[in-house]
Formats: C-alpha cells, structure tokens, sequence
C-alpha cells in the first residue's frame, strides 16, 4: 500500500511516498481503509520538523487522526464491524490497567502518527478501543476534524465553567479548535468575540456564530475587548496559541475575576504572565481538563451530522501531495484545517 513516510526530521521535503508493506491486525485491533486524516500542527509538523515533546520513532508515518472504514479485525474483535465506518481518537484510556490507573499512558493507546504508524496512509491499523462510529450523513473529512476538536473544545469550555450570557475571547478563530469553540460557545449562550491575525480569518470566526470580530495583528486587542463589552472585560478567555506578543494582550482581554483557559502552544508556549493583575483582578489561568468519557465527542459528531456544527476545511490534498499540504500548513495562512484523502 501507499504510505507517506518521515524517515527523519527536517522540512516538508523529507515526507516521502512510499509502498509498504499492508498493516495487520492484531489481537483487539481493526484495520481502516483511511478516507481522511488532518494535518495537525502539534502533531504533524512538530514530529516532520523534529520539535514534537512526544518521543516520536523515525521513520513514521504521520496521521493521528484518521476516519474510515474497518476492512479487517484481529483476534477479540467481532467480524461484524467490518464494514464500518470510524473516526479514531489520538489519545483514549480503557481505565483498567496499570498504567490508566497510575495516570500514564494507556498500554492500549496506539500513539499513531508518533510512535506508531498513524493515518497518512492508505490503510492504518488501531486498537479497537480508539475507534468511535460515523453517524450517517457525516463525511470522513468532517468527522476527522470535530473528533480532533469537539470533545476538546467541550472540555476547553467546561474547564473555563462558561455561563449563559458571559463575554468569551476565542483566539486563533479561523483554525479548526478555535471555529469549533466558536460554534460551541454561541450555542452555550455566551457572548462571543472571535480574534484573528487578518479579516479574512476574523470573518470566518464571524461566520461561525461570533457576535464581533478583532483582528489582533491591526488592533489593540485588550482596547478592543472593553470597547465591545463597554468596560467589562472578558469573563474567559480560550486560548490556544502560545504566542508571547499575542498571549499578553489575550491575558489583558480579561475581566476582574476572569478565566484563561489555554491548551495549544505552537505559537512558541513560552508566554509573560502579569502576575501583579493576576492578583489584583483575581485572575485564573488553567490548563483543559482532559475531557470524560465519550458522550461530548458523540454529541458532536451527531450534531455535525446534523448541520448543527461544522467542520472548517481550508483544502483537501491527496495523499501524493502530502508535501504541499505540509508547506500550507506551516505557512499559517489557511482559514480552517488541511485535509489529507488517502483513499
């Protein structure tokens, strides 16, 4: 089969296009046919460019988040699944082994993309226990991308206990997590302010469901959030950047009593923190809980499905042009996520 291959770390030039040997299941795992896999900047580009804090093993092929369908199944997985179409999470606990219950990685997860081989293939093979069912009317490419984000995006705005009625700051609003919390805020109640580095980006926060837009690379982002909220500040704040320049003015975005809720960092991760109005204004920053179970992410992918959410493609590359995507990607000028298609 055809299998996009980082052999080492270096630029997009490394990803070479390769035949290699098909995937075979082993016991409790499936084997997809992959219909779609995301470009994650993370994940991705941090593991091509040799950056990522995961311990990847060269060579890999990347892809942590791959939807398809299940063409083969190992021992202790019922053949009746075959045929079945799923979205795989990167990261899940069976919350029975040693590791899950010292708070380690699950002897089960299958760390694809990284130490593993993961989706930029035409077929991957996954432990059972990652995969999640496809509704109806969901497209691969779609489903990808609210299993990268929606449950994320749940616990991003769990963690900031946002209300019906409060101001929230949504950062990086034209990337895939940022359009989803967007969508996911509005329909909680919350008065939404979508920021972003161009109009165009603004826009697309916009057209999610934001209530008022800000360019942060053309405007004073912190003034900007007291004109619109006329003085309150921002109740919380969802960050997901990293960025130093930018992390400050988010930070001064905050309301007295506010919550930063940050869980990115490929703007960098080393921020300045104003400790003096931390205290003064009773601020918090957090870090995500991770989310709980499967019912978040269902929801979303039933309400993507039902056009309830939607996922923001920037473009759809074929796997032989996995290096353009890569280039797209690290430019950072693509509104929403880069999509790869296998098969």
């Amino acid at each position: 089969m055809r299998a996009i291959v980082i052999p080492q770390p270096g630029g997009p030039e490394v990803l070479a296009l390769r035949e290699i040997a098909e995937p075979k299941p082993g016991p409790s795992e499936v084997v997809l046919r992959v219909g779609a896999v995301s470009v994650n900047r993370s994940y991705d580009l941090a593991v091509r460019a040799g950056t990522s804090p995961f311990n990847p093993t060269y060579p890999v092929t990347p892809g942590v988040d791959p939807s398809g369908e299940i063409i083969a199944v190992g021992d202790g997985v019922d053949r009746a699944r075959i045929g079945q179409r799923v979205t795989v999470l990167g990261m899940v606990r069976c919350g029975k082994c040693e590791p899950c219950q010292a708070g380690r990685r699950c002897l089960h997860n299958k760390p694809i993309g990284v130490q593993a081989p993961g989706g930029c293939a035409e077929h991957v093979s996954v432990d059972e226990l990652q995969v999640r069912p496809i509704p109806d009317g969901l497209s691969y490419a779609d489903a990808t991308v609210i299993c990268r984000h929606g449950a994320a995006a749940t616990a991003q705005i769990a963690t900031a206990a946002l209300q019906p009625g409060e101001w929230v700051l949504v950062m990086g609003a034209a990337g895939g997590l940022g359009n989803i919390l967007i969508q996911l805020a509005a329909m909680a109640g919350a008065k939404v302010i979508a920021a972003a580095g161009s109009a165009a980006r603004v826009q697309a926060g916009l057209d999610a469901g934001a209530a008022f837009g800000i360019d942060y690379r053309r405007e004073n982002l912190a003034k900007r959030v007291t004109e619109i909220t006329d003085g309150h500040g921002a109740d919380a704040v969802l960050e997901n950047i990293g960025d130093p320049d930018l992390f400050k003015g988010a930070f001064a975005s905050l309301a007295t009593g506010g919550r930063l809720v940050t869980m990115g960092y490929h703007g960098g991760g080393i921020v300045p923190l104003d400790v003096k109005q931390l205290h003064l204004k009773r601020l918090r920053v957090l870090s995500v809980a991770p989310a709980k179970g499967d019912v978040d992410l269902m929801r979303c992918l039933q309400w993507g499905a039902e056009g309830k959410l939607s996922a923001l493609i920037a473009k759809t590359f074929p796997l032989e042009e996995t290096i353009e995507a890569h280039r797209l990607a690290e430019q950072g000028d693509a509104i929403g996520k880069i999509i790869i298609a296998p098969s």
